[in-house]
């Protein structure tokens, strides 16, 4: 059975970090291009980062220069290394393939506030 747990969310003061982790089970990860989505309050969800099997890299404009995926093939994990926050980076963050599976984890909260 698929199983995405998201986790390492948190409150963060703007300007801080955080890292997220996704750990997979049953999807060919290593096969696979993965990405980190996100979705804040009365938004839709959106794609911040994603990393292909050779990992090949891109980022949505807004997280550019500020967030860095990478993944383990080994462990079946993703991770979202995210500096520089704001409070519009506040939201729900999940893990998937790209483009999404139609199941999802419960996604790990990050909220940037002071």
């Amino acid at each position: 059975q698929v199983r995405l747990v998201e986790s390492g969310g948190g409150l963060v003061q703007p300007g801080g970090a955080l890292r997220l982790s996704c750990e997979t089970s049953a999807i060919r990860f290593s096969l696979n291009t993965m990405a980190w989505y996100r979705q804040a309050p009365g938004k839709q969800r959106e794609r911040v980062a994603r990393i292909t099997i050779r990992d090949n890299i891109n980022y949505a404009d807004s997280v550019q220069g500020r967030f860095t995926i990478s993944r383990d093939n080994g462990k079946g994990t993703l991770y979202l290394q995210m500096s520089s926050l704001k409070p519009e980076d506040t939201a729900v963050y999940f893990c998937n393939t790209d483009p999404p599976s139609r199941i999802w984890g419960q996604g790990t909260q990050v909220t940037v506030s002071s």
